[in-house]
């Protein structure tokens, strides 16, 4: 039952969306903070992806993805006891292990992308510990009502690549965070800025090529339903990245790298629910409404709330895959090469926001207690002479540039 050119491909996006964060959301995060904090940055990457394997292999994949509970999964597949080397995953036509990996890196890349909000004054000991208690009280409950035959599914919401499940959660976690660690030492108005556009650049080109397996992947199978959710995935990208761009040139006389870029990762958070529902136009469609919204919302979370959310998370992710998830029933009619729904926009824009809402009111009221379960274990914030020094050598003892 297993078919060799569903699990190549399955495997190729596993490797692809792992590369999203190792190394490209490290690249993408190190180069936007200072250059005294670049490896704390490129380390807290490194050590979420580690401790979320083996949490996802002991009992979190179990918790997502067993049982048929409106709310949370059971612990049938605690430490894949019960997974033979030929198993495979109900409904596809992949082994078991490779749907377990692919799975794995969206498990691994979403409390990733929370540390953009939490960059250059969080004590490491907190973001093991919050990553932690984080996968399993938000993504695993919310992974299994979305995508693991929870209440959300029942109910039939359109969730495609993790606009909810994984962009949402994210981002509202992450302004939660912030809020909750207090802005960096000048914030807002002696903020110093990127040390290395370079390597923003780098990291969002490399972002931009993985969500291929991070969409594509999600259909779980090679065939016309990866081939048309890749180009629309690329055709938002492309759209918010010009829309990013003409907004700056027209509000400042000079578009810039990293803003260019942060509109194309914007653009790809907003199509991630909808990509495998709608055709090319419906996408670009996406990716105009992505550019236009998303530049929004990071100014609002700064300006207006006055939040620290260093790296954008809310404004971008957040904000992005609310809307994307939002405007998928209306998307979906858009041009020629969507899919039908199985009920009237209406009605599935209901379902829609209905997960939306009770998604991202979950993501904040279990941060705030998840954060404050680590303020008083590990404490939240390193002191103001480590911020001054930076993390890297006052959390790890090393420097990311050596002087001659």
């Amino acid at each position: 039952m297993i078919d060799g050119a569903d699990t190549a491909w399955l495997m190729t996006s596993s490797v692809l969306v792992l590369m999203m964060t190792l190394p490209a959301l490290g690249f993408f995060y190190a180069g936007l903070v200072q250059a005294k904090n670049i490896l704390s940055v490129l380390f807290q990457c490194a050590a979420i992806a580690a401790l979320v394997s083996l949490l996802w292999f002991a009992f979190v994949y179990s918790e997502a993805f067993s049982g048929s509970a409106g709310l949370i999964g059971n612990l049938d597949a605690a430490f894949l006891l019960n997974m033979a080397r030929d198993s495979v995953h109900p409904g596809a036509r992949i082994p078991e292990s490779v749907f377990v990996m692919f799975q794995m890196t969206f498990a691994i890349i979403t409390p990733g992308l929370i540390i953009g909000a939490y960059v250059e004054r969080i004590k490491f000991g907190a973001v093991l510990l919050f990553s932690a208690m984080w996968l399993v009280v938000v993504y695993a409950p919310v992974a299994h009502w979305v995508w693991g035959g929870g209440f959300l599914a029942t109910r039939g919401v359109m969730d495609f690549a993790g606009g909810i499940v994984v962009h949402l959660t994210a981002g509202v976690s992450a302004l939660m965070i912030a809020w909750m660690l207090g802005p960096r030492l000048g914030f807002p108005r002696s903020i110093v800025p990127p040390h290395a556009p370079w390597m923003v650049m780098v990291g969002a080109s490399l972002l931009w090529v993985g969500w291929f397996g991070f969409n594509a992947g999600s259909a779980l199978k090679a065939g016309a339903d990866a081939g048309m959710t890749m180009l629309s995935t690329h055709l938002a990208a492309a759209t918010a990245t010009l829309v990013w761009v003409a907004i700056e040139w027209i509000k400042y006389g000079k578009p810039s790298l990293v803003g260019s870029v942060t509109g194309t990762v914007a653009g790809l958070a907003t199509i991630t629910p909808a990509s495998g529902f709608v055709g090319p136009t419906g996408a670009v469609v996406l990716g105009l409404a992505g550019g236009l919204v998303c530049y929004g919302a990071v100014l609002v979370v700064k300006r207006g709330f006055k939040v620290d959310d260093a790296l954008d998370v809310l404004g971008v992710h957040g904000v992005g895959g609310a809307l994307g998830s939002l405007l998928v029933p209306f998307a979906a009619l858009i041009g020629v090469g969507g899919t039908a729904l199985a009920r009237s926009v209406l009605d599935q824009f209901a379902v829609q926001a209905e997960s939306v809402i009770i998604v991202g009111l979950w993501s904040a009221v279990a941060t705030f207690l998840i954060g404050k379960v680590v303020s008083s274990v590990t404490g939240l914030r390193i002191d103001r002479d480590c911020e001054v020094q930076g993390l890297d050598f006052s959390s790890h003892g090393e420097t990311g540039y050596h002087s001659a």
